[in-house]
């Protein structure tokens, strides 16, 4: 396991990895930037967030049917669960971060935005209280997941106990990711409707 799986996981959502997960999880910068559509295309769809939770459902319903830890683990199946979070880290990115853009602007078309204002003025709907919240969480997880990672697949005998909490922090991760894009997502489209 180690590091570079867990900075995959990082990597989905703007985690920077270097020795350890560092506090820094937030939409990076370059998120804010408007690349002009090209002319004919329309802009990609994707679920809303709602739908983009489906794979943290799948997953915690697994855990539910799961019940008590595995009678029998191996080091395969830690690296197993990092490598389907990160998957669906990576799809929850890759299904809402097209359609946020878009939504910023249009948000910046409607309120007729420069690009420095918008700069500006977009700032709030990618970094708040909130968002820092959910960051905070992630980072702290993160780092969990690591050490758990890290300890489960150098061990002769793996703690198919400690696999189980492994398998449950990084349902939360998903969870956690879910509930910011939805939460941003919330607050973007209520600033449309005005």
């Amino acid at each position: 396991m180690g590091l570079g799986r867990l900075a995959a996981v990082g990597l989905a959502f703007g985690v920077s990895f270097a020795g350890g997960p560092r506090a820094v999880a937030q939409v990076p910068e370059a998120d804010l930037t408007l690349e002009a559509p090209v002319d004919g295309a329309p802009p990609a769809e994707a679920p809303s967030p709602a739908a983009a939770g489906a794979p943290a459902a799948a997953g915690a319903a697994a855990d539910a049917a799961a019940g008590a830890a595995p009678a029998a683990c191996t080091k395969a199946d830690f690296e197993t669960v990092v490598d389907q979070a990160a998957a669906a880290l990576r799809d929850l990115n890759m299904q809402n971060k097209p359609k946020f853009q878009e939504k910023l602007r249009q948000l910046k078309e409607k309120r007729g935005w420069s690009d420095d204002q918008f700069m500006k003025e977009a700032a709030p709907f990618v970094k708040d209280d909130v968002i820092d919240g959910h960051d905070a969480r992630t980072n702290d997880l993160l780092g969990r997941i690591t050490a758990m990672g890290d300890e489960g697949s150098a061990q002769k005998t793996p703690d198919c106990g400690l696999f189980q909490t492994l398998r449950g922090h990084m349902n939360v991760l998903v969870d956690t990711q879910n509930a910011k894009w939805a939460y941003m997502f919330g607050k973007i489209d209520a600033e449309l409707v005005k």
